[in-house]
C-alpha cells in the first residue's frame, strides 16, 4: 500500500499542474465556446457532440447533463451525442466504413445554425474530421476539444479548446472539466 501512495500523489499533482496550464490557456476560448453554445440554443439550434472511446464517453456525459439536468431542474436542453446507437453505428461502419460513422449522422441531423463539438485528444481521428467537414458544408458552427497540437482539427474549426498537454488521460480530464463548465453556463443562461 505504501508503495502506491507516491504514484497516487504523483498522478494527482500531474493532473493539477495540467489544470493550472489549462486555466491560463483555455479560459478565454472556453468562454467564447460557451457564448456560442448559448446563442445557438437561444436561436433554436441544437448542440451535437462526438468523439471516439473516452471522448465518446465525454460527449455522452455532456449531452446527458444538458438534456437531463446539471445542477438544477429546468427544461431539457437540445443536445445530442452522436454515435450512441450501437445498431446504427455498426451498420454505418459495416456499410460505409468507420470513417463515415459520424458523417452519416451529421448528414441526417445537423442543420445550419447548429453547433457541433468534436472531441478528439489527437485532433486527427478520420471519422471526426470527415464529420466536421460535412457539418461545415451544412452551415453548422464547429468547436474542437483537442490536446496541445490540435491536430488536423485545428484548421477546420471555428473555435478550438486545445488542452496544453499531450498526455491523453490529462487531456480527457480537462475536457470533462470544460464540459462541466459549459453545462453550468448553458444551464444558467438558457
Amino acid at each position: 500500500m505504501k508503495k502506491l501512495l507516491p504514484r497516487v500523489e504523483a498522478a494527482i499533482r500531474e493532473s493539477l499542474a495540467t489544470k493550472e496550464r489549462f486555466l491560463e490557456s483555455c479560459k478565454e476560448p472556453l468562454a467564447r465556446i460557451a457564448r456560442a453554445a448559448v446563442q445557438t440554443l437561444r436561436r433554436g439550434g441544437v448542440l451535437y457532440l462526438m468523439g471516439n472511446g473516452g471522448s465518446a464517453a465525454d460527449a455522452c456525459h455532456i449531452a446527458t447533463e444538458l438534456v437531463g439536468r446539471f445542477k438544477r431542474n429546468r427544461p431539457a436542453i437540445a443536445a445530442v451525442a452522436l454515435g450512441t446507437n450501437v445498431q446504427l453505428l455498426t451498420a454505418l461502419a459495416n456499410d460505409f466504413g468507420y470513417e463515415e460513422s459520424f458523417a452519416r449522422e451529421v448528414d441526417a441531423l445537423v442543420r445550419k445554425g447548429d453547433l457541433v463539438i468534436a472531441i478528439s485528444t489527437s485532433g486527427s481521428s478520420p471519422n471526426i474530421l470527415r464529420a466536421v467537414a460535412r457539418a461545415r458544408e451544412k452551415g453548422a458552427m464547429i468547436v474542437g476539444f483537442t490536446g496541445a497540437t490540435g491536430g488536423k482539427l485545428r484548421g477546420l474549426v471555428d473555435l478550438l479548446l486545445d488542452v496544453p498537454s499531450e498526455d491523453t488521460p490529462r487531456i480527457q480530464e480537462c475536457h470533462l472539466l470544460a464540459g462541466h463548465i459549459l453545462c453550468e453556463i448553458i444551464e444558467d443562461e438558457t
